[in-house]
């Protein structure tokens, strides 16, 4: 078998090869990979290529006439060991079904499904249920009638992050909610997860858990796998909510509460697909209409962009005194120039 070679983003022979590839196996090329490489032939044609985007495997792919000869055995190990380098563990995938039971017998270990669609897989076997434990763990003992969850990521903490907060806590008994753990938002993880607990410290039944790689993250957003930008959508929240449903099952969770959504077509397109799904697994999905500022909804984009204008004078009405108090500090300066030279603040 040929050797593994490295395709850097500078190599557009190697990066179209990949993709062409790619395209006649049915994938697009993720656009989110930090790391490819593939399989030569004798005549330069790529006949196998896999990557990885922080601690995922994405793009794995071996040309239909080559199958059956170990090249995909050999990509795994090969980036795996790239993995092990960066000192991921665990690591995941995400393969059509057809695929999931020959990644089975190389050591991954299935977290969800979409049926007909895409598998979720680990290379740890008790990987997600030491997370669901460890949630459990995270949660106050006795019984909670009503227990309801709330998932946000807080680039920064709003306002408008409050209120749902506020909203949910006020109608149940206990409130799961989930600060996303990716690190790939203007502000860091540490001061996400500060700002909301300090931003719901009033609120005693709310109970704090990261997302870890389980929930909206870059490991549950197989894009490669969709036609077009709204199928990819639709698909992100379709295997994000099989995986939810089973984190909402070992914490007894019968209600999510989300904030509508009018400017942001992928958080309109999510809702969407939560309003459908959700109760088919026996949870209401609660969309509550947005706080309010002068006739605009608080959101975070609002207040990067404030940042970015420089307009800090308008936070107060927007932001918590917790997270405003943060925004004034020298501590924040790394983040305020970051956002006041980004050119889009406004996600999605």
């Amino acid at each position: 078998m040929s050797d593994i070679s490295v395709i850097y983003p500078s190599d557009r022979a190697g990066i179209a090869a990949v993709r062409a590839l790619l395209a006649k196996e049915g994938l697009r090329l993720d656009p989110r990979l930090d790391y490819t490489c593939a399989v030569y032939d004798e005549h330069r044609a790529v006949i196998a290529t896999g990557s990885c985007a922080g601690n995922t495997l994405r793009c794995l792919a071996v040309d239909a006439a080559r199958q059956g000869e170990g090249l995909l055995n050999a990509l795994l190990t090969h980036l795996l060991d790239v993995q092990q380098a960066r000192g991921n563990s665990p690591v995941f995938l995400y393969t059509k079904c057809a695929s999931a039971r020959f990644f089975g017998d190389l050591g991954f270990y299935e977290i969800a499904r979409v049926p007909d669609h895409v598998v979720f897989m680990e290379n740890t076997r008790w990987g997600f249920s030491d997370y669901l434990k460890k949630l459990q763990a995270e949660t106050p003992a006795g019984d909670a009638r009503r227990v309801a969850a709330i998932v946000m990521n807080a680039n920064p903490f709003t306002l408008g992050h409050a209120y749902l907060a506020e909203r949910a806590a006020q109608e149940n008994d206990r409130v799961h909610l989930f600060i996303v753990s990716e690190d790939a938002s203007f502000f860091p993880h540490d001061v996400r997860v500060r700002l909301v607990r300090e931003g719901t410290a009033h609120l005693p039944n709310v109970v704090l858990h990261e997302s870890g790689s389980y929930i909206v993250s870059q490991a549950t957003f197989p894009s490669y796998f969709q036609k077009d930008e709204d199928d990819a959508i639709r698909g992100h929240a379709q295997l994000d909510l099989a995986v939810f449903t089973k984190i909402a099952a070992a914490l007894r969770i019968t209600r999510r509460y989300v904030g509508a959504e009018r400017a942001s077509r992928v958080t309109s397109l999510y809702n969407e697909t939560m309003r459908t799904l959700l109760p088919q697994a026996g949870i209401a999905c609660e969309i509550i209409p947005r706080k309010e500022y002068a006739g605009m909804p608080i959101s975070a984009s609002t207040v990067r962009r404030c940042i970015k204008d420089d307009d800090l004078s308008a936070l107060a009405a927007l932001v918590p005194p917790t997270t405003l108090a943060y925004l004034r500090s020298e501590e924040s300066a790394p983040v305020r120039r970051a956002i006041a030279k980004a050119e889009d603040v406004v996600h999605y």
